[in-house]
C-alpha cells in the first residue's frame, strides 16, 4: 500500500527560508525554527532546497541543513546545489535521509549511476517539470537508479504515471485544499510538497483525518491495543516509563488516561495526564521540549507502557536531560562497564586535563606540544595496531587499540569533537 505523505518544503537562501525557488521573499529568518514548526504539526517528511550560489554560502546552508536534521524527528530530503557526487555525500552526511537530483541539470544526469551505486538507489529522488524533456536514455537511468520522483508540475501527473513505475511526490504551490484528494487519487502519487503544505501545515492532522474518511491511506500511528485492553491502576491511569530512543537512557515516569493515550497516538507527541493539575499534559507545550514517539510497548501484564522517544531538549523541569540524576547509592566493583560510558568518561578526564592542567600529566604534555605531536603519536599508535594484528597473541592488539583510542580522544578534545557527534555521524551512514 502506498501511503500518501504530507511534505512541507524549506527553500534556503542567504541563511533564510524564502517563499519558493522563484520567489526570494523571506518567510522566516530562522529555517531551523520553521523546520521545528512543520515537525510539530505532523509533517511526514521535510524537503530542504539549498539555493546558494557560492561555496561559502553553500557551506553555511549545509550547516543549517545539519542543524535541521538534528532538530526534527521526521526524515529530511536534501536538494539543490548538487553538481557532483561529493555534493550528494555532503547532504547525506549532514543527516538527510535522501537527496534530490535535478534532471534539468546535465551534471545530475551524468552522476546518477555513480551516486546510486555508491549510496543505494533508495537514497535518490529525481526531479523534473515535464517528462517530455527527458530522453529515452534518461528515463531508463531514472527507472534503474532512483527510488522516487519529485514532479515540479501538477499538470503532467498522468503522463508521468504512464512512463514510470516509481512513486511520485508532487510539488503544489497554489490549489484549493479539497483538490489535494484529487491529486492523491492517482495511484503513483506518494506525497505532496510545496507551498500548499507550507501554508497549511497546521491543517495536516485534519487533512489526514479527512483522507482516512475518504479511504485515502495516510501515515498515522496505529495501536495494536485499545485503551480498554490495558490494565489501569486504582486511579484509572497507566504508568509510562519514558526512554530516549537513541541512547536507551530512562528520562522520566508519567501517567496516561484514555484521552492522553489516544492523543499521543493521533499527534505522535507524548501526551500525559497530570495528577497534580488533574488535566491533560502535552509534554513540551510550554518549554518546547517535545517528546516524539518512536515506539510504545506494553509490559507482560499490560499495566505499564514503555515509551521510546526522540527527546527535544531536556526531559526534566530542572533542566537536566533525565529526571533520574539524584544518586541514592552506588555499589563499586563487580559491574560490566558500558562501552560508550567508558569512552565518555575518559574523554571527560581528557577535557578536564585541558581545562585544569596537572603537573606531570602525559595528557597535558601532549596538549603543550600541540597538534603536530598529537598527530605524530596517533600515527605511531596506528602503526602499532598494524604490527600487533600480525601477532598471534590477541591481547597485544587489544592494548594497541586502547592506546590508539586514547590518543584519538586527545585529538578530538584538541579539535573540539565529542563522542555524540561521532556516534551521530556513524548512525547516518
Amino acid at each position: 500500500m502506498l501511503y500518501k505523505r504530507y511534505i512541507p518544503c524549506i527553500y534556503l537562501y542567504h541563511a533564510h527560508a524564502v517563499r519558493s525557488l522563484n520567489d526570494t521573499s523571506v518567510v522566516d529568518t530562522d529555517p531551523v525554527r520553521l523546520a521545528s514548526y512543520f515537525n510539530e504539526h505532523n509533517a511526514d517528511e521535510l524537503i530542504v532546497f539549498d539555493m546558494s550560489s557560492g561555496d561559502e554560502e553553500h557551506e553555511e546552508a549545509l550547516n543549517l541543513i545539519e542543524e535541521i536534521c538534528d532538530t526534527v524527528a521526521v526524515p529530511v530530503i536534501g536538494g539543490g546545489h548538487v553538481h557532483r557526487m561529493e555534493d550528494v555525500k555532503k547532504l547525506l552526511y549532514a543527516g538527510c535521509r535522501r537527496a534530490v537530483l535535478d534532471f534539468e541539470n546535465p551534471e545530475n544526469v551524468e552522476i546518477i549511476q555513480e551516486v546510486s551505486l555508491k549510496f543505494g538507489k533508495e537514497k535518490l529522488l529525481v526531479s523534473f517539470k515535464n517528462p517530455e524533456i527527458l530522453t529515452e536514455e534518461q528515463k531508463e537511468l531514472i527507472e534503474n537508479y532512483a527510488a522516487e520522483l519529485l514532479l515540479m508540475n501538477t499538470h503532467v501527473i498522468r503522463e508521468t504515471q504512464a512512463l514510470f513505475s516509481l512513486p511520485v511526490i508532487v510539488q503544489v504551490n497554489q490549489i484549493a485544499l479539497n483538490k489535494l484528494f484529487e491529486i492523491f487519487s492517482y495511484e503513483n502519487v506518494s506525497g505532496v510538497t510545496g507551498n500548499i503544505m507550507n501554508d497549511n501545515a497546521d491543517e495536516i492532522q485534519t487533512l489526514k483525518k479527512l483522507c482516512q474518511e475518504n479511504g485515502i491511506p495516510v501515515a498515522v500511528l496505529e495501536a495494536k491495543y485499545e485503551w480498554e485492553d490495558l490494565k489501569k491502576n486504582s486511579d484509572g491511569l497507566v504508568p509510562v516509563v519514558v526512554q530516549e530512543d537513541k541512547t536507551g537512557e530512562v528520562l522520566m515516569v508519567a501517567y496516561m488516561n484514555e484521552e492522553a493515550y489516544n492523543q499521543t497516538l493521533r499527534s505522535g507527541k507524548m501526551t500525559y495526564f497530570s495528577r497534580s493539575r488533574q488535566q491533560l499534559w502535552l509534554k513540551g507545550e510550554t518549554s518546547g521540549h517535545y517528546q516524539y514517539v518512536k515506539k510504545l510497548t506494553a509490559d507482560c501484564d499490560l499495566d505499564t507502557i514503555l515509551a521510546r522517544v526522540n527527546q527535544t531538549g531536556a526531559a526534566c523541569h530542572t533542566g537536566n536531560h533525565s529526571c533520574f540524576f539524584q544518586e541514592i547509592m552506588t555499589r563499586d566493583g563487580g559491574g560490566t562497564a558500558n562501552p560508550r560510558t567508558v569512552l565518555e568518561e575518559v574523554s571527560a578526564v581528557i577535557h578536564d586535563r585541558k581545562q585544569h592542567p596537572k603537573e606531570g600529566s602525559y595528557t597535558n604534555y601532549l596538549f603543550d606540544k600541540g597538534i603536530d605531536k598529537i598527530l605524530k603519536k596517533l600515527g605511531e599508535e596506528a602503526t602499532e595496531i598494524v604490527i600487533a594484528a600480525k601477532n598471534p597473541n590477541p591481547h597485544e592488539i587489544k592494548y594497541e587499540i586502547s592506546d590508539f583510542l586514547y590518543h584519538m580522544m586527545v585529538l578530538m578534545e584538541e579539535k573540539g569533537i565529542t563522542w555524540d557527534e561521532i556516534t551521530e555521524e556513524l548512525a547516518k551512514r
